[in-house]
C-alpha cells in the first residue's frame, strides 16, 4: 500500500498535512487557572530498527519539527528489536543503541526478541540507560509472579491519557534459547507461551481501569502464525479494550491492517517494517478518530542535531576498527535473487553459501550451517572490512562444532524447511552438505555428504 510523506514547511502546511488546529502545545494560564487544550496527538511509531542509527536522528527531527508547529501534542514509541541486528550493536554488545535513543526520548518501548542477544543480564544493565518506561506483560523471571518489567504505562497527552500495553513473542524463548536457560538447562526468564492473551487483557483492563482514554498496544509478535500460537492479529481477536496495535518481529511494511477484536470491532494493527524503511504516525483527533500511516524516512528532511551528533561520534568510534580490508570479491555477495528480492530465508544464496564455508572451513567440520535468518546484509563487489563481515553476521551467537548423527542432520533439514515455499529464518544454509527439497510434501531425499578427502559427495 502506498505511504504519504509529511513534510512540515511552515504553520499552515502542517495543518493541511496533520488536518489539526494550530493551537499551543504548552500549559496555557487564563485569569490564572493553568490548563491544557484537548487537541489532537500524534504519536510516532518505529520497530525493528536493528541498530540502524541513521534513522534515529529524522525520527527525533519530525517529532520535535511536529512539536515546534504547534499542530498537536507527539511522543515517540518503540515495539522492540533495536539492541542488535547490525554493526553498531554487535561491536558495543547494545551500548551505542542506548546512547541514541535515550538521545531520542520515547514515551515507551516494548521488547523483541533480539534485545536477549546479549543474554538477560547485559539487557538488564542497557535498558534503564535509555530513561524511558520498559514495558512487557509476559516477561518474567523464572517462577515469578509478577513481570519483570511494568506490563504497562500511562502517559498524559493534555487532557487526555494512553495507556500502553507492552508484549513480546514467546518464540523469544526458542529463538534466543541460550538467554532463557543456563548451560545445565535450568529456566531463567518465562515469556509465558500459554498466558499471553490473558496477561495482555487484564492490562488492558488495569490502563482502563485507572483513566486511560486509549489503550495502544505495543506488540513484538508479528504478522504471522507461529509454531508458538499467537500473532498480533490473533491476539486482537481474542481480547478487547485495545484501541490500535503497533506491532512488530515479522519486518512487515503495514500502514493499517483492520483485525475484527472479541467484540467484532475493527482495530487496527500496524508495522514500519525494519531498519528504519518507513516512520509510522498515529494520529488520534480530538474527538477520538484514530488513523495510522507510513512514512518514508528516506522523504523526511528534518533531523534532531543532538542526535545527530552522538550518532556521529559512535560512527567515528566505530571506523578505526572496521574498516579494515580483509578481502576482495568480484562480485556482490547477496542474500537476495536476481530481482533484489530477499531469497536466503527460502533458498541458496552466494553469501549464505560463503559463512556456511567459512564455518566449515574454521571448525574443520564435514558440514558448514548456518540458518538463513542469521545472513542480514549484502556485501557489494570491492574490497571486503571487517565491518562488512560483522554485518553479514551481526548476531552475538558462538560458532560452535558438535558430533551428530545422520538421521539427526535429516531431522534438522526437514524442521528447518517445513514452512516453504514461504520465508523462515531457520531455512539452512550448508556447505560440504547437499540435498533435495520436495516443495509438494516437504520430504527430503538425496542428502549427501561431502568426503573432505576427495572432495566428492
Amino acid at each position: 500500500m502506498a505511504s504519504r510523506t509529511i513534510k512540515i514547511i511552515n504553520r499552515g502546511v502542517a495543518s493541511l498535512l496533520f488536518g489539526v488546529c494550530l493551537t499551543s502545545c504548552c500549559s496555557a494560564e487564563n485569569n490564572g487557572i493553568s490548563f491544557k487544550p484537548n487537541k489532537t496527538i500524534v504519536i510516532l511509531y518505529e520497530n525493528d530498527v536493528h541498530c540502524d542509527i541513521d534513522g534515529y536522528a529524522k525520527l527525533a527531527g519530525l517529532r520535535d519539527a511536529i512539536a515546534a508547529s504547534d499542530t498537536a501534542y507527539v511522543g515517540i514509541t518503540s515495539s522492540g528489536d533495536f539492541l542488535n541486528g547490525s554493526l553498531a550493536g554487535t561491536i558495543s554488545t547494545g551500548q551505542y543503541i542506548v546512547d541514541i535513543m535515550r538521545n531520542v526520548g520515547y514515551d515507551a518501548i516494548t521488547l523483541g526478541n533480539h534485545e536477549f542477544d546479549f543474554k538477560g543480564p547485559r539487557m538488564i544493565e542497557l535498558l534503564p540507560q535509555i530513561k524511558a518506561p520498559i514495558i512487557c506483560a509476559n516477561f518474567f523471571e523464572a517462577g515469578a509472579e509478577r513481570p519483570f518489567y511494568p506490563a504497562c504505562t500511562i502517559k498524559t497527552y493534555g487532557q487526555k491519557r494512553i495507556g500502553y500495553v507492552g508484549v513480546d513473542t514467546p518464540s523469544s524463548m526458542y529463538d534466543e534459547y541460550y538467554a532463557f536457560y543456563d548451560k545445565d538447562g535450568n529456566q531463567l526468564y518465562d515469556l509465558r507461551p500459554n498466558d499471553v492473551v490473558s496477561l495482555v487483557q487484564q492490562s488492558v483492563d488495569y490502563v482502563r481501569s485507572a483513566g486511560a482514554d486509549y489503550v495502544v498496544l505495543l506488540s513484538h509478535l508479528g504478522e504471522e502464525v507461529s509454531d508458538r500460537g499467537i500473532d498480533s492479529h490473533t491476539l486482537v481477536n481474542q481480547t478487547r479494550g485495545i484501541d490500535v496495535v503497533l506491532d512488530g518481529h515479522t519486518h512487515s511494511a503495514i500502514p493499517h491492517d483492520m483485525v475484527p477484536n472479541l467484540d467484532g470491532k475493527e482495530i487496527p494493527v500496524t508495522q514500519t517494517g525494519t531498519e528504519f524503511a518507513y516512520i509510522g504516525k498515529l494520529v488520534i483527533t480530538k474527538d477520538g478518530n484514530l488513523s495510522t500511516s507510513l512514512i518514508l524516512t528516506d522523504d523526511i528532511t528534518y533531523i534532531n542535531h543532538q542526535v545527530t551528533a552522538t550518532a556521529d561520534s559512535i560512527k567515528h568510534l566505530m571506523e578505526s576498527t572496521t574498516n579494515v580490508i580483509i578481502g576482495n570479491s568480484d562480485f556482490e555477495l547477496t542474500i537476495n535473487d536476481s530481482q533484489g528480492n530477499r531469497l536466503v530465508r527460502k533458498g541458496e544464496t552466494n553469501l549464505g553459501d560463503l559463512c556456511a564455508d567459512a564455518f566449515r572451513e574454521c571448525c574443520n567440520a564435514d558440514i558448514g550451517l548456518i540458518n538463513g535468518g542469521g545472513v542480514r546484509n549484502n556485501i557489494p563487489a570491492g574490497d571486503i572490512t571487517l565491518g562488512d563481515a560483522i554485518s553479514t553476521i551481526p548476531f552475538y551467537n558462538l560458532t560452535c562444532k558438535i558430533e551428530v548423527t545422520g538421521n539427526t542432520i535429516l531431522n534438522m533439514l526437514k524442521t528447518c524447511t517445513n514452512n516453504y515455499p514461504q520465508e523462515d529464518g531457520s531455512f539452512p544454509q550448508v556447505a560440504g552438505l547437499k540435498f533435495t527439497l520436495h516443495a509438494n510434501n516437504h520430504s527430503i531425499t538425496d542428502v549427501q555428504v561431502l568426503n573432505r578427502e576427495t572432495s566428492q559427495y
